[in-house]
Formats: structure tokens, sequence, C-alpha cells
């Protein structure tokens, strides 16, 4: 074999081994534009916290990431409530939802830390209150349990929870048979260090509750609207607690929906329609 002959085929081969790296590393030149989601989809088997619905938040070591079947949540083992849950509703899991509810609370196996129990919540004056609600994980017989945990719980008064809570629940459901689908991120606000408590197991008791909606318009672009609820009955229209994300995240100091590709978030967090993007009407829901 001549030189000439050699060094063609010494080219040949190191353009092939490149080829190789990139097939069995699962690299290439046009796939480090594309890495990490896909705006306006979840990662299905993938890390939790590169999903849409998955706020940011520097956790502390008394928080805890659990990753349920219907939601994700993160755990403060200090309150024993969570500091959020996080999960999206699609249309399908609203039309076939028909599993009965489940009424029995009791304590999240997965919580590694100390937790609340139901006997903290008796004779309380407080009603255990759904972050992800019942009637939203119906779609399966362990989705319904799960929701039952009493890591999904705060503390929650009466009145609220029956009324402007429940009537946002109602409108959550509306809104994903509307958009195919909306991400959902709600959990407790405590403006002080030093909350009150319930039960041996000393439950903190939220000062409002939080609830923020994101979802992709037939035209792709997104919707966002986001609410505060004082802890106690709520009244007023469901549009007196609305607010822009932006404003919800300055209140909460999280980043929320902050997987969503950047142009797109800043653009939906910095308006809110409650009327157009979110139907929500000037007559309560809940009769």
């Amino acid at each position: 074999m001549d030189k000439k002959t050699s060094i063609i085929i010494l080219v040949i081969l190191a353009i092939l081994g490149t080829g190789y790296h990139f097939l069995w590393s699962g690299e290439s030149p046009q796939e480090e534009e594309t890495l990490g989601i896909v705006p306006g989809t979840s990662v299905e088997g993938g890390d939790v916290m590169t999903r849409i619905e998955i706020p940011y938040r520097l956790e502390d070591s008394e928080s805890e990431i659990i990753e349920h079947m219907g939601y994700t949540l993160s755990y403060n083992n200090d309150y024993r409530v969570p500091n959020w849950v996080a999960y999206e509703l699609l249309e399908t899991e609203v039309l076939t939802g028909y599993r009965s509810r489940e009424d029995e609370f009791t304590p999240d196996p997965l919580v590694k830390g100390r937790q609340a129990y139901d006997r903290d919540y008796v004779g309380s004056g407080y009603d255990r209150g759904h972050m992800a609600p019942a009637a939203d994980m119906r779609w399966s017989s362990q989705t319904m349990k799960e929701c039952f945990y009493l890591s999904n719980v705060c503390p929650q008064n009466h009145n609220l929870n029956s009324g402007a809570w429940n009537d946002l629940e109602k409108q959550v459901r509306y809104e994903a048979r509307y958009y195919k689908s909306v991400w959902v991120v709600c959990g407790p606000i405590f403006k002080y260090n030093n909350p009150k408590h319930i039960g041996s197991n000393h439950v903190a008791v939220p000062d409002s509750f939080f609830k923020a909606l994101l979802a992709r318009r037939k035209d792709g672009s997104y919707a966002s609207i986001g609410f505060i609820f004082p802890n106690r009955a709520c009244e007023r229209n469901l549009t007196h607690y609305a607010m822009t994300v932006d404003e919800l995240e300055a209140e909460l100091g999280m980043d929320l929906f902050h997987n969503l590709e950047t142009r797109a978030q800043d653009k939906a967090e910095a308006q809110m329609d409650p009327y157009g993007d979110w139907r929500i009407r000037d007559e309560i829901l809940r009769n």
C-alpha cells in the first residue's frame, strides 16, 4: 500500500471515528442547541425539576422534594405542610375522572422527616385543605389515594376551603378542558417566622395561600395568572384576588414556571387577562 493510499484511509477512519463518537455519546452539533425541555411540554420519565410546573426555589435542609403520580411537592418538615404543590392537569384527566372521593387522610409514606398526622387537625377549627384537590385526581385510584396524603394538606379556614378556594379549583378544571392542559402550582404563605400551630405535631397555620396557572393558547403563546387568598372567608369575586405571575413571584420569592423558554415566560408572566384568557365570571361559582 503506497503512502498516499494510507493517508486517505487514515482520513476516512478519522471521520468515521468522529461520527461514532456522536452516535455512542448521544451528542451532535445540532443537538447542543436543543438540549433541555421543549417549551410547552412536560418531560416524561425525566428529571422532575425540568417540568414546567415545578417552581425554582433554593430548598433548605428541612425540605423534601417528593414526586407522586399526580403531583409533585416540596415538603416543609419544620412546618409539617408543603412549601408548594405542582401538577399538570390534562383535559383527559378531567373527563375521565370517575373515582369516588377517599376522605381518608393519611401520612405520606415518602416523607422521610417529621410530618403531620390526622389527629393534629381534629378539633383544631381548621379544614384539611387540599392543595392538589381530590376532583383533579379522580382519574386514577392511586392519584386519588395520594391526594389525601397529609403532605398535600394545610390548615385552612373552612369558609375559604368551601368558598373562593373551591371556586378557583372548579375554574382550573374548566380551563383544562378549554386549553387541553393547565399547569398549576399552589401552596401556603407565611408572613412571620413564628406562625400559629395546631396539634401535638405543631402543624403551622398559613396566613394565606397562593395559586398560579399557566396554559398554552391555540396560537402557541402562553397565558398566566396568579392569586393570593388570605386564610379566612373570601367573599369577593376571584378577580379581586388575581394578579400577574410577576407580582405573585415578588410576594413569594419564587420563580414560577421557570423552565418555560425565557422570552415566552417573561411575556406571559407580565400580564394577565382574567376575563379573556381565563373566562372568570363575575358571579361566584360555588353554588
